[in-house]
Parts: structure tokens; C-alpha cells; sequence
């Protein structure tokens, strides 16, 4: 049996069991504490290519390379195992990619276990690394700025753009240049914003998103990076230890990289969806039928 064979053989397994009454458990030990996390079913080539690393022991003694307070922890290199101080990482892999697996059920809110990946250049249907993955931390949205998550802001360029070229429209433009001029962008933008629904009229386009309540709540609560919505796979999430985030991304680093090497060592155990919710507090949402 083949290598892609067994792969497809092992998502399928995944997908059924989860599907029923197990789940796989994956802990990510570090020196600054550990992380339980849940992998989505939803996402199964993901979670199919992480359980077998993790029982490969693959991750075991690699480094969180990257390291952004206010955004996220990223790790999974196989180059940083025996990575000398100061060495450029976040090239290597296991040598292939997963496809992308975009759910809108699930974001960057803040625990979030996501693919990294090569850019849009390079990788125009997004494909996650092999073996990389990052984990939120991000920041909380004000419930005034929600206009930032409702609203699709390279549409809003383009449509504003389209406005700016009708001669009609020069009081308006006018109008809005002595805001920016004044230096007042936070006045300048609510302006722009406001302008939405004529922009919608006059282009056709639809600038505004439909946002979920969960997402919101997330958003406005706990946190995350919600930039990175529907460019990465999210593929998981972080059930317990959401504060050993937050001290990682404390850590002092160089060029993104922590000055001193945190390590990760990563296992998976199956076990049942009712033991996961009595000892982590999750709960699963109902499978409609």
C-alpha cells in the first residue's frame, strides 16, 4: 500500500471515529507550560496529517520559530530541531502540502490552530505547509471598530475608487479630503465607512459581509486576527491553556525568533467526546441530522 494510499486510508479512519463517540486529544508541551487542543473534523486532510506526525513523533523537540505578541506563535519546522542561535527559519516541511481546507464556521479567534503557508505568489490555491501550523493569540476588536470585520476592505477601495472618478461626486471628495488633510483618519475613516451603502448603490458591489454573532462575540471577547479569515485553514483550537499563549508571546526574540529556544513536544490520544467535556469543559456542538 502505497504512502497516499495509507494518508487517505488514515483520514477516512479519522473522520468516521470522530464522527461517533472519540475524539483525538493533542497536548503541546512547551517550558512554558502546555496546550490541550481538539483538531476539526470538518478539516480532515488536516487533521489526518497532524495526528500521524504527532504519533511520529515528528513535532518532538522543534521550535516555536516565530514568535509576534499581539498576533500569533508559529512553529513546526523541522529545520529548527537543531537550529544554531540567530539562524533564519520557517522554510522547511515534510516535503509535501495539504490542500486548503476554508470552513467559515471556523476563524482566528484567539487559541486558534491554523496551517501556515507559502504566499499567494508562490501558492495561488493557498495549499498549508506540511508541517507548520500557528496558534492565535491576536488582539481584541472594540465593538466600535465591528465596521473592520463586516466590511470587505479591498472591495471598499475598488468601490470608493469607481466614486472618486464621477465628476458628480466632487463635493463629496472635497469634503472628505479636508478630513484627511486635518490628520483626523479615525473622523476620515468613519466617513469612508459611512459611505458604504451609496457605494453599494452606485457600483453594485456588495462591500459588506455577512458576520456571524460567534464570530463577533469571539472578536469582541477573547480576541484574535481576524485579517487572516478565509486565507489560512484554521484547523483547530486551543481548549485549555490559552494563557501559556499569552507567555510565549511575551518572550523576548530577534527578528521573531525567542532568544531562548522553546521547545515543543506533541502527542495525541483518542479518547471519548464525554471524558473531554468532563475534564476540559468542551462542549460539542449537536450534529444536525
Amino acid at each position: 500500500m502505497n504512502k497516499s494510499v495509507i494518508f487517505l486510508f488514515l483520514a477516512f479512519t479519522l473522520a468516521t471515529s470522530c464522527a461517533q463517540k472519540s475524539d483525538y486529544v493533542v497536548t503541546i508541551k512547551t517550558n512554558q507550560g502546555e496546550m490541550i487542543a481538539l483538531l476539526y473534523d470538518e478539516t480532515p486532510k488536516h487533521k489526518a496529517n497532524f495526528i500521524k506526525l504527532a504519533k511520529e513523533h515528528y513535532f518532538d523537540s522543534l521550535l516555536f520559530h516565530r514568535v509576534i505578541a499581539g498576533f500569533m506563535i508559529q512553529g513546526g519546522d523541522p529545520n529548527s530541531k537543531k537550529a544554531r542561535p540567530g539562524e533564519q527559519l520557517g522554510n522547511g516541511g515534510p516535503g509535501y502540502t495539504v490542500d486548503a481546507e476554508f470552513n467559515p464556521k471556523f476563524f482566528h479567534e484567539k487559541g486558534a490552530l491554523s496551517a501556515a503557508r507559502l504566499g499567494d505568489g508562490q501558492n495561488p490555491t493557498k495549499a498549508s505547509s506540511g508541517s507548520q501550523f500557528y496558534i492565535v493569540q491576536g488582539t481584541i476588536i472594540p465593538e466600535s471598530n465591528m465596521d473592520d470585520l463586516r466590511i470587505d476592505q479591498m472591495k471598499l477601495n475598488m468601490g470608493f475608487r469607481q466614486l472618486m472618478q464621477n465628476p458628480a461626486n466632487k463635493p463629496l471628495i472635497d469634503s472628505l479630503n479636508q478630513v484627511y488633510m486635518a490628520g483626523d483618519m479615525e473622523g476620515y475613516k468613519r466617513k469612508i465607512f459611512a459611505l458604504v451603502p451609496r457605494i453599494e448603490k452606485e457600483t453594485g458591489m456588495k462591500i459588506t459581509k455577512d458576520v456571524s454573532p460567534e464570530k463577533i462575540k469571539a472578536y469582541t471577547t477573547v480576541g484574535g486576527a481576524a485579517h487572516l479569515d478565509g486565507d489560512y485553514t484554521v484547523f483547530g483550537k486551543v481548549i485549555k491553556g490559552l494563557d501559556v499563549i499569552d507567555k510565549i508571546a511575551a518572550v523576548q526574540t530577534s527578528s521573531e525568533r525567542p532568544l531562548e529556544d522553546i521547545r515543543m513536544f506533541v502527542t495525541v490520544e483518542e479518547m471519548s467526546k464525554k471524558k473531554i467535556t468532563k475534564l476540559y469543559g468542551y462542549v460539542y456542538p449537536e450534529v444536525k441530522k
